[in-house]
């Protein structure tokens, strides 16, 4: 199975007329994403690799039905009038691709999320990819390419590097295992769904049978993972490697979300309390695959 998306899902793209938004259309589109509609204001009755744009999110349902997912490519300062535009529709899932959008923007998309139901990942995220059924955003670069680095499987992956959601899950491939839904929660300090709210969907998903974790120094995702374990929320197998080991306080570790102040957020204290659940906690993204040959044989 797979989470958030699979073949079926019904998926517009927010900015589909600019030069990304084109690029990852083609992309979606040849992966075989159920892209029904793209929505840019003023492009209205174009087409974008045969799908049709509209002016408004919308247009776009009155025409075209029902929308699950809008996947969204426009710049970061125009990103939380897109995405409340979105909701207002009653779109229940964004993934929010640009980086650089204003912390309180986020703030007001996550309170609109949870006035209407709905949730989003990102912002600054590659998106996500269910093997064989769906990719929303970037994960790949090409469909040909998404194909041959990502199986259909059992191991869930949930990383807060988009460089290393595709390392991980393309070397879990390599090693023979296959993937249920491959997800960058994004790099930003405050994110829509982080790791605990991801492992929680893995969890419910039957066909999950364990998960990789890429952490990283910053914010309290992992020790809040180890907390849903200890509350027994999340009972899978886990696989962890967190990034920035050498970084001391007041670094920033690639992005905006991985910065330590004090001890909070530091390597150490993620490792120590990860351990203490249970995690299986490896020394590099190359001993995952090694681990999950341990776990599941």
């Amino acid at each position: 199975m797979s989470i958030l998306v699979d073949e079926k899902s019904r998926v517009i793209i927010q900015g589909i007329t600019g030069r990304e938004g084109m690029a990852r259309a083609q992309l979606m589109k040849d992966y075989g994403t159920n892209v029904v509609a793209g929505v840019t204001p003023g492009r209205g009755g174009q087409e974008v690799y045969g799908i049709p744009v509209f002016n408004s999110v919308e247009e776009a349902r009155e025409k075209r039905g029902p929308i699950d997912i809008s996947v969204i490519f426009i710049p970061a300062a125009l990103v939380k009038n897109a995405a409340l535009e979105a909701f207002a529709a009653g779109v229940k899932l964004l993934v929010i691709v640009p980086d650089r959008v204003p912390i309180y923007d986020v703030l007001d998309i996550s309170r609109a999320a949870k006035a209407k139901g709905a949730r989003f990942v990102g912002p600054n995220t590659l998106g996500l990819l269910s093997p064989g059924k769906a990719v929303l955003g970037m994960i790949g670069g090409r469909a040909q390419r998404a194909r041959e680095w990502f199986r259909p499987g059992d191991l869930g992956v949930s990383s807060r590097s988009g460089g290393m959601t595709s390392a991980i899950s393309y070397y879990l491939t390599r090693a023979g295992f296959g993937q249920s839904t491959i997800i960058h929660v994004g790099g930003d300090a405050v994110v829509g769904l982080s790791h605990p709210e991801v492992m929680e969907l893995f969890e419910s998903d039957d066909e999950t049978k364990a998960v990789a974790m890429f952490g990283e120094i910053g914010t309290t995702q992992e020790e809040r993972v180890a907390d849903l374990i200890a509350a027994g929320k999340f009972t899978k197998p886990l696989i962890a490697f967190i990034g920035g080991k050498a970084a001391k306080s007041g670094t920033r570790f690639s992005h905006a979300g991985a910065i330590v102040e004090g001890s909070r957020g530091s390597y150490e204290t993620k490792v120590q309390r990860l351990r203490e659940v249970g995690v299986h906690v490896v020394d590099t993204i190359f001993d995952i695959p090694k681990k999950a040959k341990d776990i599941l044989g």
